[in-house]
C-alpha cells in the first residue's frame, strides 16, 4: 500500500491503473452476467474418512457472513485488525478480510505466525483487534517478553478454530486488554460462522459459550437419531439454516444430500446444548474428530496404526481436554495376553512412524472398553475415564 515499490508487486497506484485499458461498457457487460449465488470460493474440508470435499461458497454466503461477524465485534473504519491466521482458510478470508472490508477497517497482515511478531505488530500499528486459535493466544501471553509490549490499544477479536479453554479466555481478556474478545463457532459448510458471542454479552457467556445465532440464520438442536428438535438443556446435533449454507460439495451430490436435508438444514455433526437464554455450548463431536491446536486428527487413522504394534490387541483413540492445545490425543489399549508393553513403548513406536502431533500424549491400559447394548464402544465414557485417571495421577 502506498507509492513505495517492491520487487514482484504492484503498488497502489499501479494497481489502480491496471483497469484503465478496459472500457466501462465491457466491465458492465461482465458484471451483468454475475449473480450473488455464483460460487466465488472453494474451501476443502475433510469428513469422517478424511477424504477432502470441495465446499462451494457463494458471494452471498461469505460476504454476508463476514459483515455480521464484524457487526458482533462492532467494527468501524477506526478498527485495525492484526491477522496472523492463514488466508486459505475461512478464518482468515471471511472472519478476517471480509469482516474488515465491509466495515472500512484496516488489516495488519502477519506473513507467518510468530508470537513475538504478533505482539510487536499490535504495539507498532496500534491494533484494536486480534484473531487466533487458542494455541496462538497461549503462545503470545506466555511468551517471556510478553510484558515488554504495550497492548493497550486492543479491544476485541476472535478466538476460534478449536475448543477455547476458559482460563485462556480469561487471560486474553485481562492480560491482553481484549475486554470485548468474542468466540465464533461454525464450520466451513456454513461460510463458516453461525453463532458468535457479542462484545456486550455477560462475561460468563463470552467465556463459556459460543454465543447466539448471527442475524438471518436459524439454529436448532436435534436428536441425532430421530431428528426431533430438542429444548434447552438437552444435548444434540446442532444444525443451521439460512443464507450461509453452502451451495454444496463440488461434484458430490450424494454427500451434499447427507449434509443438507430436504428442508435446507445443514447438519454439523457436532453435539451442542442451548441454555435458557438462547446461548449455545459445544459439548462434543459426533464424528469424534480431534482438534489439537487447530490440526484435525482422525482417531481411526491412529487406531489403525497402533493395531500394527506387537502386543496391542485392541485400541481406541479419543481427544482429551487440554489447556494449551484445546485437545490432545489419548489412547486406550487392550494388551494381548502376555504382552508387557508400557506407555513409553507406545509413544516410542509411534513417534518414529507418524506425525508428532498425532502421537498419543497419554496411554491407558485397560481390560475392556465400555460398550453399548449393540456392542459399540462408548467413546464419551473413555474421555471421562481419561480425565479422571489424569486427575488421580496428578494427585498422587
Amino acid at each position: 500500500i502506498g507509492a513505495q515499490k517492491h520487487r514482484g508487486m504492484y503498488n497502489t497506484n499501479e494497481l489502480m491503473l491496471l483497469g484503465k485499458h478496459v472500457p466501462d461498457t465491457e466491465l458492465r457487460a461482465v458484471m451483468s452476467t454475475l449473480k450473488n449465488t455464483d460460487v466465488i470460493n472453494m474451501q476443502y474440508t475433510s469428513g469422517t474418512t478424511g477424504f477432502p470435499k470441495g465446499v462451494m461458497l457463494t458471494h452471498r454466503n461469505i460476504l454476508n457472513n463476514g459483515y455480521y461477524i464484524g457487526e458482533r465485534q462492532r467494527f468501524t473504519e477506526e478498527d485495525r485488525l492484526c491477522l496472523p491466521v492463514p488466508l486459505f482458510h475461512c478464518f482468515g478470508i471471511v472472519l478476517g478480510v471480509l469482516a474488515l472490508l465491509t466495515h472500512g477497517g484496516t488489516l495488519v497482515m502477519i506473513e507467518l505466525f510468530d508470537p513475538l511478531l504478533v505482539l510487536a505488530a499490535v504495539e507498532k500499528e496500534r491494533c484494536t483487534a486480534l484473531y487466533g486459535v487458542p494455541t496462538m493466544f497461549i503462545a503470545e501471553f506466555t511468551h517471556p517478553m510478553f510484558d515488554m509490549f504495550d497492548l493497550s490499544s486492543l479491544r476485541t477479536g476472535i478466538m476460534a478454530g478449536s475448543p477455547c479453554p476458559i482460563e485462556a479466555m480469561k487471560r486474553v481478556m485481562n492480560d491482553m486488554n481484549m475486554k470485548e474478545v468474542t468466540i465464533a463457532y461454525g464450520l466451513t459448510e456454513a461460510s463458516p460462522v453461525f453463532t458468535q458471542t457479542s462484545v456486550d454479552d455477560p462475561i460468563e457467556k463470552r467465556v463459556e459459550t459460543v454465543g447466539t445465532p448471527l442475524p438471518h440464520i436459524e439454529v436448532k438442536i436435534v436428536d441425532p437419531e430421530t431428528g426431533e428438535e430438542l429444548g434447552p438443556g438437552e444435548p444434540g446435533e446442532i444444525c443451521c439454516r439460512g443464507y450461509n449454507v453452502m451451495k454444496g460439495y463440488y461434484k458430490m451430490p450424494e454427500m451434499t444430500a447427507e449434509a443438507i436435508d430436504e428442508d435446507g438444514w445443514l447438519h454439523s455433526g457436532d453435539l451442542a446444548v442451548m441454555d435458557e437464554d438462547g446461548y449455545y455450548s459445544i459439548v462434543g463431536r459426533i464424528k469424534d474428530m480431534i482438534i489439537r491446536g487447530g490440526e484435525n486428527i482422525y482417531p481411526r487413522e491412529i487406531e489403525e496404526f497402533l493395531h500394527t504394534m506387537p502386543g496391542v490387541k485392541d485400541v481406541q483413540v479419543v481427544g482429551i481436554p487440554d489447556e494449551k492445545y484445546g485437545e490432545i490425543v489419548g489412547a486406550f489399549i487392550i494388551r494381548e495376553d502376555g504382552a508387557d508393553i508400557l506407555e513409553e513403548d507406545v509413544r516410542d513406536y509411534a513417534i518414529q512412524r507418524i506425525a508428532r502431533y498425532k502421537v498419543p500424549k497419554h496411554v491407558f491400559f485397560v481390560d475392556e472398553f465400555p460398550l453399548t447394548a449393540s456392542g459399540k464402544v462408548q467413546k464419551f465414557k473413555l474421555r471421562e475415564m481419561a480425565v479422571e485417571l489424569l486427575k488421580k495421577k496428578e494427585q498422587s
